[in-house]
């Protein structure tokens, strides 16, 4: 984070005390975290006047009274999706204030308020958060050791043409529409591989390329009895599977296998993929691939770069998310079974 330009009052005074002490501007500078200029003009001033009170600037006066900027604040906070223009219109009802849409957005910059692209998560009831913290209650207190011992495992769908609406591009005014700044897109993504996979401390399956619909019965004879089951064999009696409650993976043909398999199998809680470490490995095999070049042709040479990307992720990832579950517990415990930063 870049050294701020300026300090408050209150900061002002305690700077000129401690240069008063004997401290060195630079270390100053480096309390308050500022840039040294800032304590430099502080202290000239400080010197010449034996006042830290910043002289007043002439300038255009404010449309907006103090209680004005409150609302502005309030009204923005009410929804939080509100636009300037929408706030701008309320303020104008509530108080008969005619200010720009700008200046909406200048007052709600001064009260550290941006705006930003929400979060996405899936929908949490009270059922959903009672349920993960009913989890974190149990697991929260697990060790490294009994994490390493729990085979972590999901699908996910990967897109040939990526497309997260987020890239941007240097241009003119009037080129919006010239081939060079324009993005190309293909409805749905176009061609998509689903792929099954599961790791970890020290396991990782091979992926499974899954074509068509996933049903109960392919789950149980084309994953769990070839793949899972055989890596859960190799951790060794005290590894515990762990899938989410997807209808193929709940199905009682697989449930009957399981407990026939004597497979110790994890109760994972309902629409939680934050604490599920195997969701931030498909972010990382994605930017392995996208970062390929040049980028693959087809579905088949997509899913082989699939395959040996995964294969050749290094054994540090593995490590650190598996390190990391004892870090989400806490946050879901703190967080009353609500949305986590993961």
């Amino acid at each position: 984070m870049p050294p701020r330009r300026k300090l408050n009052e209150f900061e002002r005074g305690r700077a000129a005390t401690w240069f008063q002490d004997g401290v060195l501007k630079r270390e100053v500078a480096k309390r308050l975290h500022v840039s040294i200029s800032v304590i430099v003009r502080l202290i000239q001033r400080f010197t010449a006047t034996e006042r830290v009170q910043e002289r007043r600037r002439p300038g255009r006066p404010k449309k907006t009274t103090p209680r004005e900027d409150r609302l502005i604040e309030r009204l923005a906070l009410k929804t939080g999706t509100a636009s300037s223009s929408i706030i701008r219109r309320q303020l104008r009802v509530a108080t008969n204030t005619s200010i720009s849409q700008q200046t909406i957005r200048n007052r709600l910059h001064g009260f550290n308020l941006r705006s930003r692209r929400p979060a996405v998560r899936p929908r949490l009831t009270p059922a959903h958060r009672a349920t993960r913290r009913a989890f974190c209650r149990r697991h929260v207190r697990w060790t490294r050791q009994q994490w390493s011992q729990v085979l972590f495992s999901d699908e996910s769908r990967f897109t040939l043409n990526h497309n997260d609406d987020r890239l941007r591009v240097w241009r003119r005014q009037g080129e919006r529409y010239i081939d060079a700044t324009v993005q190309e897109k293909v409805a749905f993504g176009g061609d998509s591989v689903m792929v099954w996979g599961a790791f970890s401390l020290h396991h990782r399956t091979p992926l499974f390329h899954v074509q068509g619909n996933l049903t109960g019965l392919r789950y149980r004879d084309e994953i769990l009895r070839p793949l899972a089951v055989r890596t859960l064999q190799q951790m060794g009696p005290q590894a515990v599977y762990q899938d989410d409650n997807a209808r193929p993976h709940r199905a009682r043909v697989v449930n009957d296998f399981l407990q026939q398999s004597g497979v110790n199998r994890m109760e994972w809680p309902a629409c939680s993929p934050d604490l599920n470490p195997i969701e931030n490995l498909w972010d990382e095999l994605d930017r392995k691939v996208r970062s390929n070049h040049p980028p693959p042709r087809d579905v088949q040479h997509f899913y082989q770069m699939l395959q040996a990307k995964w294969q050749a992720l290094p054994q540090r990832i593995f490590t650190t998310l598996v390190n990391s579950m004892r870090t989400r517990c806490v946050e879901w415990q703190n967080s009353q079974g609500g949305y986590t930063h993961y």
